[in-house]
């Protein structure tokens, strides 16, 4: 908990509060994806790929521009932590502080996931989402959140006074992506990222600002669809927090697997092409 405030309050304190919040990044010149075009292919879709994420641990898809494809609860209430490349370039990446600057702290239905700069260009869409009723409860929790940033062994040993445990999705993802890549272990945790946590249901306390995490709503047969932009390398941990109802970074949780498929539609959008990288020239006032 923070210590109560040492600092007496100026006298215009209250109106100091009062000035009304400015949103940071104005969307209105945001390019939006056509979504009803996206949702026009989906009958005719042919799955042509799945991939098994077993609990606590993580697995690896690639999937082609122009494909989509699903992340599926399949057993019981799961949630996963999703890193997303280019497949051709390992350093352009899923850029979540930037899909949440110009979405907002969960993703949904129609929202764009962002790439590390220099190309931040969207790279994968939201075309579907079986959980978009849940919206925003009473603890202001919602789901598929951009704002955590993966359970990992480093917070787990600083919180457990030295603690080592080696399936947090960090290190899940790890293990995945040095199996996908050949890259040494090493290499390979250079370019884990932070994560969309699909399915999991988080927020901040009003209180005191801190970041929590309640049990999922996801049900069997839930999932979240995507449309990939470009070429994706997609990499999943299947948390070892279970549902996240109550802790994660543990064996003690119940965890299922979750299930990752691939579709390939009959045609591409009406006059979709793959977003080019960002337009920035790079020159930095130079």
């Amino acid at each position: 908990m923070r210590p109560s405030p040492i600092t007496a309050p100026p006298a215009d304190a209250e109106a100091r509060k009062a000035v009304r919040p400015v949103v940071c990044y104005p969307t209105d010149t945001l390019p939006r994806p056509d979504l009803a075009a996206y949702r026009a292919l989906r009958d005719g879709l042919r799955r042509v790929g799945t991939v098994v994420v077993p609990p606590r641990d993580a697995a690896t898809w690639t999937v082609p521009a122009g494909h989509f494809f699903r992340i599926a609860s399949v057993e019981g209430p799961q949630v996963g932590d999703l890193n997303l490349f280019n497949a051709g370039d390992l350093k352009e990446r899923l850029y979540t502080g930037k899909t949440r600057a110009l979405n907002g702290t969960h993703v949904g239905l129609g929202d764009q996931l962002f790439s590390s700069f220099p190309y931040l260009r969207p790279i994968a869409t939201i075309t579907h989402d079986t959980l978009d009723w849940y919206g925003f409860d009473a603890f202001g929790g919602s789901v598929h959140d951009v704002i955590g940033t993966r359970c990992d062994p480093y917070t787990h040993n600083l919180l457990s006074d030295g603690g080592q445990y080696h399936h947090c999705c960090h290190s899940n993802l790890t293990r995945a992506l040095a199996a996908a890549t050949g890259l040494p272990p090493a290499e390979a945790e250079a370019h884990v990222h932070d994560v969309l946590n699909v399915f999991m249901c988080t927020g901040f306390s009003r209180d005191t600002g801190q970041y929590f995490m309640k049990a999922s709503p996801v049900r069997p047969g839930d999932y979240l669809e995507f449309f990939a932009e470009v070429d994706l390398l997609g990499c999943l941990s299947a948390c070892p927090g279970g549902d996240c109802s109550s802790e994660h970074s543990s064996d003690t949780a119940r965890c299922h697997p979750l299930l990752v498929e691939i579709y390939e539609p009959a045609g591409r959008p009406e006059g979709w092409a793959p977003p080019a990288v960002n337009g920035y020239d790079r020159s930095h006032g130079l």
